[in-house]
């Protein structure tokens, strides 16, 4: 006699309780669902990321050099410029990258900013936030602000 090793079905069709999705209360209610778009979401890592003491700027070479020619016309700046967002299932994954300022202890740094987004995004949304990943492209030099401001006074005069 020969077992079957086929899995038994369910005959109702019904998704094992193990395989459902976990139902977010604050977005999905009995009256309706709200839905946050990823960009919202960016905007508030942005803006929560660069309240926290010892972030110079967001995003990497490029990106900042792009933001920097688009401030150079008169746009406002980009809170997004260097966050990226994945909104599902009432959950949030964040990734941003920063420039820290030289002297910072930059493990402490990444976790001050991954706190302060996480508590910015679930208190503004309501979503959870998975994670928060945080890549330090650079280190802004103490002399490299005194560059830049020479640079701004020459740009002034020429004016």
């Amino acid at each position: 006699m020969s077992e079957n090793k086929t899995p038994a079905q369910n005959s109702d069709n019904q998704v094992p309780a193990s395989e459902e999705r976990e139902v977010n209360n604050n977005l999905e209610t009995q009256y309706g669902t709200t839905t946050i778009d990823d960009v919202v979401v960016s905007k508030i890592a942005g803006i929560a990321a660069r309240e926290v003491s010892g972030v110079d700027a967001l995003g990497g070479g490029g990106a900042r050099m792009i933001g920097n020619i688009r401030e150079s016309f008169g746009a406002s700046e980009d809170v997004r410029q260097g966050v990226d967002v994945e909104v599902a299932d009432g959950t949030a994954r964040i990734d941003i990258a920063i420039t820290a300022e030289y002297g910072v202890a930059i493990h402490e740094l990444a976790e001050a900013i991954r706190r302060n987004i996480m508590n910015a995004v679930e208190r503004m949304t309501g979503l959870s936030v998975e994670r928060v990943n945080v890549v330090v492209h650079d280190v802004k030099l103490p002399k490299d602000e005194s560059e830049a401001e020479d640079q701004a006074a020459l740009n002034q005069g020429q004016a």
